[in-house]
């Protein structure tokens, strides 16, 4: 079995509709290059007793929270993932700013070569921070780190896809067009 040995091409898209009837995003666009991505389900257990012994365990899905680390964030890409603005070149960031609702995008290398995709349907990120040192006699460089919440969607309950480009039954094209737009779910063929 293969392993994960590598992250890249981090794809963010705004969700434009999320209802009974549909879930709709805008193109996904490529944010910067990738560092690391920690990705770590929220899932809440009970335990029911009877007969004084587990009878059932009834679990609750209660999220995922997301850290990215990038090699930077663009002002663009700051703007978009806050709900800011750019004027003229100038990032303005508001008390009254909104993050817009997204889904997240990427690719992870396998060790036999492959990839394994990943979106990540419905979520926020919080603001980023930022870090500065002073230059001394070895540069330090600095790297973006983005922390979100991503849950389930209103349409379908759905929070996750993953595909593993070299899985047996995978159709092609759901690879070939992973980054073109948020996939939907594929329906099975009788």
């Amino acid at each position: 079995m293969s392993r994960q040995i590598g992250l890249k091409d981090i794809h963010i898209a705004v969700m434009t509709k999320d209802d009974s009837i549909e879930a709709t995003y805008q193109t996904p666009v490529k944010l910067e290059r990738a560092i690391s991505a920690r990705v770590s389900p929220r899932v809440t257990s009970e335990n029911i007793y009877s007969d004084d012994t587990v009878e059932d365990v009834i679990s609750s899905f209660e999220g995922i929270e997301v850290e990215i680390e990038t090699n930077q964030l663009s002002l663009d890409s700051r703007a978009k993932l806050q709900g800011a603005k750019i004027v003229k070149g100038v990032l303005i960031e508001s008390k009254d700013d909104i993050p817009p609702t997204i889904a997240i995008g990427f690719r992870s290398k396998k060790s036999n070569g492959k990839y394994r995709y990943v979106w990540l349907l419905k979520g926020k990120f919080e603001l980023s921070s930022d870090e500065y040192d002073t230059e001394g006699e070895k540069p330090q460089p600095k790297t973006a780190k983005l922390n979100g919440t991503f849950f389930a969607r209103d349409f379908d309950g759905n929070f996750r896809f993953i595909a593993d480009e070299d899985a047996l039954d995978i159709d092609p094209t759901i690879i070939s067009s992973w980054f073109t737009s948020v996939p939907d779910e594929p329906v099975e063929t009788p």
